[in-house]
């Protein structure tokens, strides 16, 4: 009997983020075997010149994109409580990102599934990334460490609120 992996979620520090982009590459290294930035079931946006936003599944506690699935191509993971995607039964017919807050999945670039955060399968590759980069803007928690629905929103959400944090309420015409 093998023991069961600890149920794990990623907080992110958006103000720690340097914009380098060093996690959506080991996340495509990993996913893909090639750099592909596209690839990669994480991405960095940064809308607002100075403020970078990396954004993937937050692996809501209901799972609204599993629930929307037409075709049951999502599943949660019993090990990980992360969202997987069966490639072989989704179409990217986008019910899943309708219903995400957060608008987080997004289409594979050249095939016709969608991509969604795994966690690695435990061992995310963005966190390594970061950490070994010095910017710790990523780090594995506990689900009950953090209040994931702060990150279950859009990128444009998310900058607006950290424009007003970096620059004040003048920032806001920036957005």
């Amino acid at each position: 009997m093998t023991a069961k992996k600890k149920r794990i979620w990623i907080a992110r520090d958006p103000s720690k983020c340097s914009g380098c982009r060093k996690c959506e590459i080991a996340c495509s290294l990993f996913h893909e075997k090639c750099v592909w930035p596209e690839a990669s079931r994480i991405r960095v946006f940064m809308l607002v010149p100075g403020v970078e936003v990396p954004h993937f599944c937050v692996q809501c506690e209901d799972y609204p994109c599993v629930e929307a699935c037409l075709v049951n191509a999502l599943s949660v993971s019993s090990e990980t409580g992360a969202v997987l995607v069966d490639e072989g039964k989704c179409t990217g017919c986008g019910m899943c990102i309708k219903a995400c807050p957060g608008k987080i999945p997004h289409l594979h670039p050249t095939k016709n599934y969608i991509l969604i955060c795994d966690l690695c399968g435990g061992d995310p590759q963005c966190v390594k990334a970061c950490q070994e980069g010095g910017w710790n803007a990523l780090k594995i928690v506990s689900r009950k460490d953090y209040a994931y629905e702060v990150y279950a929103r859009t990128p444009e959400e998310i900058t607006e609120d950290l424009v007003v944090k970096f620059y004040g309420e003048k920032g806001k015409e920036l957005v």
